[in-house]
């Protein structure tokens, strides 16, 4: 059984400025083709279908004409909600759409029930699970001692009805622990959005959505399979893709890459303004791609943005890198994250700010507060 593995579509995005939809619907249709060129058995797109849980029209429509020119196809499709969606909307309708094929995870409920296909093998059990919080599962299972991310996926998945000696492929929209993350992505203080992997060592493939870098975590049974944009500068390095799953035999496992290649991409590019309004450096180049342009000119440039632009119209970020701007005391973006408490983390920016650590009364306080914050969001 051949799948397509997309996620994080994040249809409807801004890049500061910029809207992406233009770029969104041109590589839409280069799936579409990768999809009959592949002539895959099914596709399975893990959560973040639209950017935010209040989509813009134009977004949804896209995403419509995506999903009729899918079913027009008459291949299964599986789709379940990310943190960016709203699982309430984007489930609208879905038990009409299930029999056009397309197969939508409802809101959490505590139950989930397999979609089966079958192929020369036997079953595929395809499980969908969305994004969810400690608080959802805990709603339904008051007794299971959720406390952590890990301990309600462990909770969910444990109540569905595996049958283990079958093929079973979960998409599911999480961070799972180990994962390498960037800018663009929503990743929580401290790591207390981390799942432990182990939680999903009976299922044959794990389809995850959330981080925009594709990459497997621990084997290639469990994938994400990243976003087929670029959403930020942080992900220039990498090289967007579909992963096209191979399911045979019950252990039988095989991944490819299919590249997808952008109308524009998303580049930095660096050096004096001179040299960067000069036609002999720029000329055959794309100047029309997203930029994020640095400027090495020990002085400000004037109006440099505007007159940058008359050349490079989707220059999105201008900053300098000189003498002045490499001894100014910057608070850039916290590193490892995901590994520091909120209380270490809020310690840090305050020492940056006010050259001095926290007194014990305002270390108290401000753990005080967090643990306040974090009642209320539950």
């Amino acid at each position: 059984m051949r799948l397509i593995h997309l996620s994080d579509l994040h249809i409807g995005k801004r890049v500061d400025v910029a809207s992406m939809l233009e770029e969104q619907e041109y590589v839409l249709r280069q799936i579409l083709q990768i999809i009959d060129e592949e002539q895959a058995d099914a596709v399975l797109i893990a959560g973040d279908v639209y950017d935010k849980s209040i989509p813009p029209a134009e977004a949804v429509t896209l995403f419509d004409d995506f999903l009729c020119r899918l079913a027009k196809r008459d291949l299964p499709v599986f789709i379940i909600s990310g943190n960016h969606d709203s699982p309430e909307r984007l489930a609208f309708g879905n038990r009409l759409l299930e029999h056009s094929g397309i197969h939508i995870s409802p809101v959490y409920s505590g139950k989930i029930e397999p979609v089966t296909l079958t192929d020369e093998y036997g079953a595929v059990n395809f499980w969908l699970l969305p994004f969810v919080k400690p608080v959802h599962v805990k709603r339904f299972y008051p007794d299971e001692g959720i406390e952590s991310y890990t301990d309600a996926i462990r909770t969910a998945i444990q109540h569905m009805a595996l049958d283990k000696n079958a093929r079973n492929v979960l998409l599911t929209h999480q961070f799972v622990t180990g994962a390498a993350t960037c800018e663009s992505e929503e990743v929580s203080v401290g790591g207390t959005d981390n799942v432990d992997a182990e939680v999903f060592e009976d299922f044959d493939y794990v389809a995850l959505g959330h981080l925009h870098g594709p990459q497997n975590i621990g084997s290639n049974r469990i994938r994400y399979c990243g976003t087929p944009l670029k959403y930020s500068f942080s992900e220039c390095g990498h090289h967007k893709s579909v992963t096209v799953v191979e399911l045979g035999a019950k252990g039988d496992l095989t991944l490819r890459l299919c590249p997808l290649v952008p109308r524009h991409d998303m580049r930095q590019i660096r050096g004096t303004f001179a040299e960067l309004t000069d036609k002999a450096n720029y000329g055959g180049t794309a100047t029309e791609d997203y930029l994020q342009i640095v400027l090495t000119d020990e002085e400000d440039v004037p109006e440099a943005m505007g007159r940058l632009r008359v050349i490079y119209p989707n220059l999105i970020k201008l900053a300098y890198d000189n003498t002045r701007t490499r001894t100014n005391q910057v608070l850039g973006r916290a590193e490892d994250v995901h590994l520091k408490s909120p209380l270490e983390l809020f310690a840090e920016l305050y020492f940056k700010q006010n050259n001095q650590p926290m007194s014990e009364e305002q270390n108290a306080f401000v753990q005080e507060l967090i643990e306040h914050i974090k009642e209320a969001a539950e």
